[in-house]
């Protein structure tokens, strides 16, 4: 059989759509502060979590180091990222500092948690090279 005909657990149908978006999520601590432990990370992925699921998107992937978060979130189009990463950032913030109040002032980070940048990357799916080759040989109408 074709794998054309073989369905995608990650390809999801709308009324009018059919999609499969993946983004790659870095939230950095502010000043890099080296404020996570493990069972900070432990909590932290859990209100991501429940965010994302608020947000009809599910958190596939998620780890991290002392000072920043990796997240691979998969999200409907109806989402714009820029808010899902806010409320991402702004719920675990208030969680965090409220359920480790003491931790998070001993090491400096003031009244802000997260740095006001992050990274978010678009992934899976075809290489964009890829891509290009299959726009590129499209038949164009004369």
């Amino acid at each position: 059989m074709s794998p054309r005909w073989e369905p995608d657990p990650d390809t999801r149908r709308g009324n009018h759509v059919t999609h499969n978006l993946h983004a790659h999520l870095v939230f950095v601590t502010k000043y890099r502060r080296e404020v996570f432990n493990g069972e900070m990370l432990t909590r932290c992925e859990a209100i991501m979590r429940v965010v994302c699921e608020s947000f009809s998107a599910q958190l596939r992937e998620f780890n991290g180091e002392g000072d920043h978060v990796h997240l691979l979130v998969h999200y409907p189009p109806k989402i714009a990222l820029s808010k899902l990463v806010n409320s991402i950032e702004g719920a675990s913030s208030r969680y965090l500092r409220a359920e480790y109040t003491g931790r998070i002032n001993r090491i400096g980070t003031g009244s802000v948690f997260w740095s006001p940048s992050y990274f978010a990357g678009s992934c899976g799916g075809a290489s964009l090279s890829i891509v290009n080759d299959y726009i590129d040989s499209q038949t164009r109408p004369a």
